[in-house]
């Protein structure tokens, strides 16, 4: 299948981050139902790290916690920051903590930002968005508006109400725009919607997995790399492919360590005192990307391309493993 599928967004090189930095929560709205909007700036008024559309930052919530969050601002302004956050159903502490205990004028850690879903130059893009995917489609519509690019969206949720800036895309770009909430129109019938692969076009989605699902099946006759999707949740992992034991040599220390079939790499690096900087753990933000040394690493992350996964220099060390014996790490 034609598809490259990116998650929230790839470091530029090696498994840090920036460095540590406050933020304060400016201001915090209600754009949509269960949705907030928070604007954060440097206690400080300071200037931030420049972006790009695609691009999320990790926030250190609490005690610890944290979660990644596209931006979805204005890239162009360097002092303020903008994510939206959606109430989850099961959230695992993140979105309750925003929506619940989160005021403005209180502090937040900064990690990031980083970039898995950069926008590619393309003679026109077609977005497609699914109720909070949205947030990384924002700069990346106005992007291509600023530069003249021909680009179309199409925008589905639960019901209008859940439907975080629909309003003022409509507003802002009118027949651009299809708005279509699954209570009134049922399900958007993508074939339709998305045209033949016309010479350099693009198509850019994120929302929930049965949206990016139905986006790769319409999507199935584009050329490789045209089609990029982001997931919020990692992709499911493939019946029958569970752990074997394998080695790994850090190169730069000359340790060599055995993972487990019930291990994570991350894990044993932990417990042998390697500290590998992480967040999701799911293979989802890019934090953990350690560089391949030798070995052939067995990707498991919802991240690199096919390009990328065939080059095997690096890897996300918090759910790939190996499909050689032995890998080399450059730690």
């Amino acid at each position: 299948m034609a598809v490259t599928t990116f998650a929230t967004s790839r470091p530029s090189g090696g498994s840090g981050r920036s460095a540590a930095t406050s933020l304060r929560v400016d201001r915090k709205v209600t754009v949509a139902d269960d949705v907030v909007e928070l604007t954060l700036t440097r206690p400080d008024g300071g200037r931030l790290p420049d972006w790009t559309p695609g691009a999320h930052v990790d926030l250190v919530l609490d005690d610890g916690l944290t979660r990644q969050y596209s931006l979805c601002g204005d890239r162009w302004d360097p002092r303020t920051y903008r994510v939206a956050v959606l109430r989850e159903a099961d959230s695992r502490g993140g979105s309750s903590f925003v929506h619940d205990r989160l005021r403005e004028g209180d502090l937040v850690g900064l990690g990031g930002p980083r970039n898995n879903f950069a926008l590619a130059p393309a003679t026109e893009y077609h977005f497609v968005a699914g109720g909070i995917g949205i947030t990384p489609l924002l700069p990346m519509i106005a992007q291509a508006a600023m530069l003249d690019v021909p680009w179309r969206l199409l925008y589905g949720g639960r019901s209008r109400s859940s439907m975080a800036f629909a309003d003022r895309l409509v507003a802002e770009h009118g027949d651009r725009v299809t708005i279509l909430p699954e209570d009134e129109h049922g399900r958007p019938d993508l074939p339709s919607w998305l045209p033949d692969p016309s010479h350099g076009a693009k198509v850019y989605s994120c929302g929930p997995t049965g949206l990016l699902t139905a986006v790769q099946r319409a999507c199935a006759h584009w050329p490789a790399g045209r089609v990029r999707t982001e997931r919020f949740v990692a992709a499911a992992e493939e019946p029958g492919t569970g752990g074997r034991r394998f080695e790994v040599e850090l190169r730069r220390s000359g340790t060599t360590l055995t993972v487990g079939p019930d291990q994570s790499l991350l894990q044993v690096l932990g417990e042998a005192g390697v500290h590998v900087l992480s967040s999701c753990r799911q293979g989802l933000c890019g934090t953990c990307e350690t560089p391949v040394l030798g070995g052939v690493p067995d990707h498991r992350d919802s991240i690199l391309d096919e390009g990328d996964r065939a080059a095997g220099d690096c890897m996300f060390v918090c759910v790939s493993r190996a499909r050689s014996e032995r890998l080399v790490l450059d730690l």
